[in-house]
């Protein structure tokens, strides 16, 4: 296994954090102009998508051409579904709540406490999470049978995030579903199948930078922190209490894996 160019990946450290912040400040004055601060979640797919795309001019001729061309394209692929899958959820709604407790709490300007809070927090977060996807560009040995695995599993993850969130969208499509729970599909075998998603894909793009040992060191904490936060963060817990109290919920709860897919306890 190779080593990365140091001097080049810490240049390109430099590059990312300013392709992240860039996209936040301009989401920041789209929200400020609009008076909706929920357009900060389709900035994170984007956010990441500017990375990849930094990271890959960026590392010319310091790593594998047929990585770079593959690290990109997979973090462009799920960043832009995600972003567009978002943006389309949220079109015609008002502020979202969790943004609404958040800013009610500003000891001053509710838009400067949300640019500390919300849109300089998540930029920060896209340049950490996105190590993986820096990384992997600049590992100048030939891809082997781990990054194809990699490539597997973000294939795996894509696919429980687009299937479970069109699953979801048809079943709140129909008006006689008001009120119920969501038991069908993926959700069926998980109660948080584009978490889960989430999850593999960043497992996913990890393997992918997998082939040097020292990408390997620098960026699983991306993973790490990306599990974290979906199983016992901002993820899966958060959306849990808000759901706790909706009829048929513990049922659903008590019968379905709360992460990792797994076949549906019988009812009763």
């Amino acid at each position: 296994m190779s080593g990365i160019p140091w001097g080049a990946f810490a240049q390109n450290l430099a590059l990312a954090a300013g392709a992240a912040l860039a996209v936040m400040l301009v989401t920041f004055a789209v929200a400020v102009r609009t008076g909706l601060h929920r357009i900060v979640d389709a900035a994170w797919g984007i956010g990441f998508t500017a990375v990849a795309l930094v990271s890959f001019l960026a590392s010319a001729g310091d790593g594998d051409d047929g990585r770079r061309v593959l690290v990109t394209v997979l973090t462009s692929v799920w960043g832009l579904r995600l972003a567009a899958h978002i943006a389309w959820r949220g079109r015609g709604h008002g502020e979202d709540p969790r943004y609404e407790a958040l800013l009610a709490k500003a000891p001053g300007s509710r838009h400067r406490y949300a640019l500390r809070m919300v849109y300089l927090l998540q930029g920060a977060l896209v340049w950490l999470v996105s190590l993986p996807v820096q990384a992997a560009q600049y590992v100048p040995a030939p891809m082997t049978g781990v990054a194809w695995a990699g490539t597997a599993l973000w294939a795996v993850g894509v696919f429980f995030e687009a299937v479970g969130d069109a699953q979801l969208a048809r079943f709140k499509s129909d008006p006689g579903n008001r009120g119920r729970i969501m038991d069908r599909g993926l959700w069926g075998w998980t109660r948080h199948p584009n978490y889960f998603g989430d999850f593999c894909v960043w497992w996913g793009l990890f393997l992918v930078a997998c082939d040097a040992w020292a990408s390997a060191a620098v960026s699983v904490v991306s993973p790490l922190v990306m599990s974290c936060l979906l199983i016992k963060g901002s993820g899966k817990p958060l959306l849990e209490r808000h759901l706790a109290d909706r009829a048929g919920y513990a049922e659903y709860a008590a019968r379905t894996s709360g992460f990792f897919p797994r076949p549906p306890k019988p009812h009763g």
